[in-house]
């Protein structure tokens, strides 16, 4: 902690410098002394609240960026991108059902069926989509889903017309979604 505190100064410095921002600027935008931003980069005078939002404010930075935050939480998920799509898993849980958003390019329009075990429902967010599955060759449009055994033959991408975006829920064991509550 004391490290991080310690380099605020520094940070300020350099973003103030790389922003092409004199002291005298920051001091007209923020309010606050040249005198004090001076000794606040130099580490003379300690960073408080009220000193920093008024320069988050002014360089238009979030307060955590501005005094190199560690981050809170678990780390984010990082999606994947291969040339014809782009993979953005939502659960961390390995082995469980998994939860995907996946993006397809327009060329990505030619099937290449292939099998494995599991269980898939994709719902389209976005676009058309064509799923090949078995013998069937369906167009999903937005707002419709699709359910299946992934040991069938099948194949998801784009019609060709655009990009498609679908959400995926995928069980690895053969999990399946149960549906609770219905309209009726």
């Amino acid at each position: 902690m004391e490290d991080i505190i310690a380099a605020v100064g520094p940070r300020l410095r350099h973003l103030r410098r790389q922003r092409n921002c004199t002291l005298d600027e920051l001091s007209n935008a923020t309010g606050i002394s040249i005198s004090t931003l001076s000794r606040l980069e130099s580490g003379q005078r300690k960073a408080s609240l009220e000193l920093l939002l008024p320069i988050s404010r002014a360089h238009r930075i979030p307060l955590d960026e501005l005094v190199g935050a560690p981050p809170v939480g678990p780390e984010p998920l990082k999606p994947i991108t291969r040339s014809d799509r782009t993979v953005v898993p939502l659960t961390r849980q390995p082995g469980q059902l998994q939860s995907l958003k996946m993006i397809f390019a327009a060329d990505r329009c030619e099937p290449a069926p292939r099998t494995h075990p599991g269980h898939e429902w994709l719902y389209v967010l976005s676009g058309k989509g064509r799923l090949v599955l078995g013998e069937h060759d369906v167009v999903l449009k937005p707002g419709e889903a699709a359910e299946f055994d992934t040991r069938i033959p099948h194949w998801f991408g784009s019609t060709g017309e655009g990009p498609v975006e679908i959400l995926s829920l995928f069980g690895k064991q053969g999990e399946r979604i149960r549906i609770r509550a219905t309209r009726r």
